[in-house]
C-alpha cells in the first residue's frame, strides 16, 4: 500500500522529498534504542513502479537486519508476553463482567423471591384473619340459633296456650249439654284442652308463611275434627250389622266431627287473628320478623 514519506520518516528515520510516496510494510518496527545506533540513508521517492519496488526491497531488508538482533528479539518477546497478558486481562475483564452480569441477576432473583416471600407472609395473615373473622361468625350464628330454638318454642308454647284455651271455652257449653257429672265433664275438658293445645302448635308450622291459604287452614281444622271425632265414636256403643245401627253410628260420627270442627275452626280462627297481630309470630320467626 503506498503511504506519505513522512510516516517512514516517522518510523525509520528516511529523510524523503515530500510529495513521493513509499510501499509500507506490515512487520516495520524500531526502538529508541535501535534508532540511534542504526544509520538511515536518504532515499528518494517517486511514482515509478521500479523505484517503489527497490524502496520496498530495501525496506524489506532493513526490516530483517533489524528483527535478527538479539534486542529486537527480546523486545519483541516482550512485545508478544505483553500481548498475551493483555489478551488474559480481557479474558478475565469478560468473566468478571459475567459474573457481575450473575450477580447482578441473582440479586434480582432474590428480591423477587423477598417480594413473594413478603405477598405470601401478608396472604397468610389474610388468611389467618379471615378464618378468625368465619369462627366468630360461627359462634355468633350458634349463639343466634340458639336463642331463635328457644324463640320459636317460646312462640309454640304461646301457641299451644291460646289454642287450648280458645279451644276449651268453645268446647264447655257443648259438653254441659251432654254431661252432668262433674268428673267426666273435666275429663272431656281437659281433653279438648290437650288437643286443641297440640292443634295449635301443628297449625302453627302448617300455615307457617301462607297466612292467606285459607284451604291450608281449614284443612288442618278439619283433619283434627275427623280425628277427634271418629276416635269420640270408638267408644261409643259397639256396631251391630243392621241397618238401625249403621245409621246411628254414622249420625253420631257426623255429629261428633261437627262439634269437634267447630271448636278447631274457633281455635283456628283465633290463632289466625294472633298471627296477624303478631301477639304470636308465625313459623319461621327470622323470615317474618
Amino acid at each position: 500500500m503506498a503511504v506519505p514519506c513522512h510516516h517512514l520518516h516517522s518510523n525509520l528515520g528516511l529523510r524523503l522529498r515530500p510529495g513521493t510516496s513509499v510501499i509500507q510494510s506490515p512487520l516495520l518496527t524500531a526502538s529508541p534504542r535501535t534508532s540511534n545506533s542504526i544509520r538511515w540513508p536518504t532515499v528518494r521517492c517517486g511514482t515509478n513502479p521500479e523505484q517503489q519496488e527497490a524502496l520496498s526491497k530495501i525496506v524489506e531488508d532493513r526490516v530483517e537486519e533489524l528483527l535478527q538482533k538479539d534486542e529486537n528479539k527480546e523486545l519483541l518477546d516482550k512485545l508478544n508476553k505483553a500481548s498475551e497478558r493483555v489478551e488474559l486481562a480481557r479474558e478475565e475483564l469478560a468473566n468478571i463482567q459475567r459474573q457481575e452480569m450473575e450477580a447482578l441477576r441473582m440479586r434480582d432473583y432474590v428480591n423477587q423471591l423477598e417480594t413473594r416471600a413478603s405477598q405470601i407472609a401478608e396472604c397468610q395473615k389474610e388468611v389467618l384473619e379471615a378464618r378468625k373473622i368465619l369462627e366468630e361468625a360461627e359462634a355468633s350464628l350458634d349463639c343466634n340459633a340458639d336463642a331463635l330454638q328457644k324463640e320459636e318454642r317460646l312462640e309454640s308454647v304461646k301457641a299451644a296456650l291460646i289454642s287450648g284455651l280458645v279451644g276449651t271455652v268453645a268446647a264447655a257449653p257443648i259438653y254441659l249439654s251432654q254431661l252432668d257429672v262433674s268428673p267426666q265433664l273435666l275429663l272431656q275438658l281437659g281433653i279438648s284442652f290437650a288437643t286443641c293445645a297440640l292443634f295449635g302448635v301443628t297449625f302453627r308450622y302448617a300455615v307457617r308463611r301462607d297466612l292467606d291459604n285459607i284451604q291450608l287452614k281449614t284443612g288442618t281444622a278439619a283433619a283434627f275434627a275427623f280425628v277427634k271425632g271418629l276416635a269420640t265414636l270408638g267408644a261409643t256403643s259397639p256396631l251391630e250389622l243392621n241397618s238401625e245401627s249403621l245409621l246411628s253410628h254414622a249420625l253420631d260420627a257426623a255429629f261428633f266431627v261437627s262439634q269437634d270442627l267447630l271448636v278447631f275452626v274457633f281455635a283456628a280462627v283465633t290463632l289466625d287473628f294472633c298471627f296477624k297481630t303478631r301477639v304470636i309470630s308465625p313459623f319461621p320467626i327470622k323470615l317474618l320478623d
